[in-house]
């Protein structure tokens, strides 16, 4: 087991292989050193979604946090799929995070420190990233949050 592997258990987080969820969906791809990761959100194991709703009226600030710390999970487990060892993991570089949000509601960054606050639990010092975190109306099943990244990977 590997560094980040001791570091997942520790934090008492498992990642199973996910299971594709159709033919156009590419959860990862991968140029040079760079890995492109689409857009994830707040799932669980079995793909069903955690949280519903938008921060500021169906879903609070608390829950929208937890809502991001599970959606880097779900990104971390597309990331183990596609590289085999998280491990290889140089950095995350960029995070650029939607979140679904009431008309008054203006804390998506406090959101979006659920996924960062696990970046650096899991990687260190390679988990602090540069980040967009961008308030909007609607997200895709009603989820409250979602994230891509681009991971620099090595070799």
């Amino acid at each position: 087991m590997g560094d980040i592997d001791d570091r997942l258990k520790a934090a008492g987080i498992e990642l199973p292989t996910k299971v594709a969820r159709g033919a156009g969906l590419v959860p990862c791809v991968q140029h040079g050193d760079l890995l492109f990761v689409s857009g994830h959100g707040p799932a669980d194991n079995d793909g069903n979604l955690l949280y519903k709703g938008r921060v500021g009226s169906e879903v609070s600030l608390e829950e929208a946090y937890d809502a991001a710390r599970a959606t880097g999970v779900q990104l971390l487990r597309s990331i183990r799929d596609h590289l085999g060892d998280l491990d290889r993991v140089e950095r995350i570089v960029k995070a650029l995070a939607f979140v679904n949000s009431a008309d008054d509601f203006h804390e998506q960054p406090a959101v979006v420190h659920g996924f960062s606050d696990l970046m650096v639990e899991i990687f260190g010092e390679r988990g602090r990233h540069a980040r967009s975190a961008i308030g909007t109306s609607n997200l895709p099943d009603n989820q409250p949050v979602e994230i891509e990244l681009i991971v620099a990977v090595r070799g």
